[in-house]
Parts: C-alpha cells; sequence; structure tokens
C-alpha cells in the first residue's frame, strides 16, 4: 500500500504556507496527542503520522524535495546530493525496466520508537555513488560515527524515558535522560559504522529534537500552560486543580485575577542535565465567560459601573 500524501495528513493544499501548515498541525496534535488520548493506540498512530508530515513540511529544504520526489525523499540520507545524482539518473531513461540502474531499496534501516526511520546504507555512503558497497580495506580500521535525530516528547525531556531501539533485529533499551534539549547527543557505544577487517565498531550518537506539545509551551527550562478560570474563580479567588507531567496538582488563585497573570509553580519546568535547579512551571490566567444569553447580560451589566477608568488607556501604536 502506497505510504500516504503528506499534505492529505495534515489536511492542507500543496500550496498551503509555512503558518498554515503549522495551524494544521496544531489543531490535530491536539485532538490526537496520547496526553489527550491515554491508551487509544490508533490516536498515538494518528499522531505519529501527523507529526512526521509536519516535521517534514515545515522544514524548507525537506519540503522542496519531497515535492519533487515524494516519498523517495524521505528516505534518511535523500539530499540535495542524492537528489542530484537521481535527477540525472531519471534524464538518463533510469525507472521501471530501464537499464539504468539506481538502487533507493536496499538500505539497513533504525527504527527509534517506532516514529522515524535512520538509514545506514545512506549515511554510511555505501550507495547512492553507484549502487554498490564499498569493498572493506585490508588493513584493520574502527567503523565511523553515526549521527542520527531523535523525537523526543517534551513528557519524556521533563520526566526521562526509555526506548525501544530495533538495529540489525536486535532491540536495544535507549534510556533518555530528563533535562534533554534540542542537541542533546544520547551516546550508544559500538552501534554505530561497522569496523574494517576486523577493526572496532563505531558509536551511535542520537541528537534529541523536542517536539511541540499541543497544551504546553516551553521558553529554556521554564514551562507554561493556559490555565481557563470562571469569572467567579478570577474576581472572588479559588483553589483548582492543575494538571503537570508529574501528576495533579493544587494550585491557589489570588482574587482578582486578570487574564495573562501568571502563577508560578517552582521546580516543575524541565530538569537541568548538569544538576542545576530545575526551571519553573507558569499556568497562565484565561478567563472563560459563560454561554452568552439574557441571563449573562443582566449579570455583568452592573460590571461596568465597577471601572474606575478605561482599561484601554494608553493603548496605541
Amino acid at each position: 500500500m502506497p505510504p500516504r500524501d503528506l499534505y492529505e495528513i495534515l489536511g492542507v493544499p500543496r500550496t498551503a504556507s509555512s503558518e498554515e501548515i503549522r495551524k494544521a498541525y496544531r489543531r490535530l496534535a491536539k485532538k490526537f496527542h496520547p496526553d489527550m488520548n491515554p491508551g487509544d493506540r490508533k490516536a498515538e498512530e494518528r499522531f505519529k503520522e501527523i507529526t512526521a508530515a509536519h516535521e517534514v513540511l515545515t522544514d524548507a529544504r525537506k519540503r522542496k524535495l519531497y515535492d519533487e520526489f515524494g516519498p523517495d525523499s524521505l528516505r534518511s540520507g535523500f539530499d540535495e546530493k542524492t537528489a542530484d545524482a537521481y535527477r540525472r539518473w531519471r534524464q538518463q531513461g533510469g525507472g521501471p525496466g530501464q537499464e539504468v540502474p539506481f538502487d533507493l531499496g536496499d538500505f539497513e534501516t533504525v527504527s527509534v520508537g517506532g516514529v522515524g526511520n535512520f538509514d545506514f546504507g545512506s549515511i554510511f555512503g555505501d550507495l547512492f555513488g553507484g549502487g554498490r558497497r564499498r569493498r572493506a580495506a585490508p588493513v584493520p580500521a574502527p567503523g565511523p560515527d553515526v549521527e542520527a535525530q531523535l523525537a523526543v516528547e517534551l513528557r519524556e525531556a521533563v520526566l526521562g524515558a526509555e526506548r525501544d531501539l530495533q538495529i540489525d533485529g536486535r532491540t536495544l533499551r535507549v534510556k533518555i535522560p530528563a533535562g534533554v534539549v534540542d542537541g542533546s547527543r544520547i551516546r550508544l557505544a559500538g552501534q554505530g559504522g561497522e569496523g574494517r577487517a576486523g577493526g572496532p565498531p563505531g558509536d551511535l550518537y542520537l541528537v534529541a529534537r523536542i517536539r511541540e506539545h499541543p497544551l504546553v509551551r516551553r521558553e529554556g527550562k521554564d514551562l507554561y500552560i493556559d490555565l481557563p478560570l470562571t469569572v467567579p474563580e478570577a474576581a472572588l479567588g479559588a483553589e483548582v486543580l492543575l494538571p503537570t507531567f508529574e501528576g495533579a496538582v493544587k494550585l491557589r488563585v489570588p482574587p482578582g485575577s486578570t487574564s495573562g497573570r501568571q502563577l508560578r509553580l517552582r521546580g516543575r519546568g524541565l530538569p537541568d542535565l548538569k544538576g542545576g535547579p530545575r526551571g519553573d512551571l507558569y499556568a497562565v490566567a484565561k478567563i472563560v465567560l459563560p454561554e452568552g444569553g439574557e441571563e449573562l447580560r443582566r449579570a455583568v451589566e452592573p460590571l461596568a459601573g465597577l471601572y474606575k477608568e478605561d482599561p484601554r488607556a494608553g493603548l496605541s501604536l
């Protein structure tokens, strides 16, 4: 069964702008995120599909290659250099049933947590130069180190996690330490390129890339989550439950809280890989009005007389 079109997955036309693609992703990610659908495997798979499409179509280089070459461009290692060789191959008459070979199918793949594939064949440069693997040198030499990206959920970055990685029919357990940030490197010793003539294998380095969360924003080590409040809760104060990655906590909302007020929970943000203090979690107040109607109008009309000054005074550009 052919892979689904990435634009179709996000429900956007091929002419969609980057911002339109991001908006579609945020809407779908919020709907299908595992945190919003605990235990729902179909929602989890849909979320992975949406995320993969978003990561390609919001990267100008990857999107350009995808628009030209389709699913072939999604193979790891398919870069501009490979694309140029592929164009020349097609111009020479390469294609199904043609004499000019260009092997895009003989790949060794590494699957991390069921999301994304790392192509060792193209990483080592074995295929795209002429369709044949290079012969090993007679002198023993260590294998090359390999680097590949590892998508990390924000929950995993906060709490730490373990992930299964499939390589050459073996299952490796990868530990993601709490506090990883974009660019953090996780080393798997001896799991890189194969050594030549009996030389030791290289190492595999997984470079963390933190995925966007549909509800929680991050700025450095600090996290931000919107906290919906009723008018009475904001005006009179209240004690509400706030979800965190470590479980719900009780949060006191001071009387007179307005939209945008930030209520801080110390030490509930991202940990520090170097042992420094954790970041904080900020609940950002968002006042929610009840459904409209005559009853709401009668209830709020008396509030107009309580404003002592224009709330928009001084607002100018």
